[in-house]
């Protein structure tokens, strides 16, 4: 099979899920890029875009990262041979040094993982996971006005 020019197709690099709901309930202080492993029927439910990150979380144990709670529709046509798991704990690719700084600030400061957003890089599924504090109601209310606020000023700036 040939490879894709640039003149062809896109660079392969797009988006599957995002965890919007991570934005609104966490202040993300810093973000990280972590690879999965997964099995040949939740590759194929990704292509499709059959993934749900609401939920989601990440623990550390072990010295490993774990990504619980995402859940991958299997596809009918796919997993017709096993029964899969939409919902089971799949382990997060990362390299030591990268953990290691996480585990620190996730034990001694109290932070959360949170995954942010899956997608494709270079045909790799990638897990965008953020190192964030989780907001209080008030923040929460304060976050919402400003949005709306800047979405008022643009639309005023818009039409003059």
């Amino acid at each position: 099979m040939a490879k894709k020019s640039k003149k062809q197709g896109g660079s392969g690099d797009s988006t599957i899920a995002l965890n919007k709901k991570a934005r609104h309930d966490y202040f993300i202080e810093e973000r990280y890029e972590a690879g999965i492993a997964l099995e040949g029927w939740e590759v194929k439910s990704l292509r499709e875009g059959r993934v749900q990150l609401k939920e989601s979380y990440v623990v550390i144990k072990d010295a490993e990262a774990f990504l619980l709670g995402a859940h991958i529709s299997p596809l009918a046509t796919a997993s017709t041979h096993i029964h899969p798991n939409p919902t089971r704990t799949r382990k997060l690719l990362m390299h030591r040094r990268e953990l290691n700084k996480l585990i620190g600030l996730v034990e001694r400061k109290g932070f959360t993982l949170v995954p942010t957003a899956m997608y494709w890089k270079r045909g790799r599924a990638k897990l965008e996971i953020g190192l964030a504090k989780g907001k209080k109601q008030h923040d929460k209310r304060t976050t919402e006005k400003e949005r709306d606020w800047k979405r008022d000023k643009q639309r005023i700036l818009k039409h003059g």
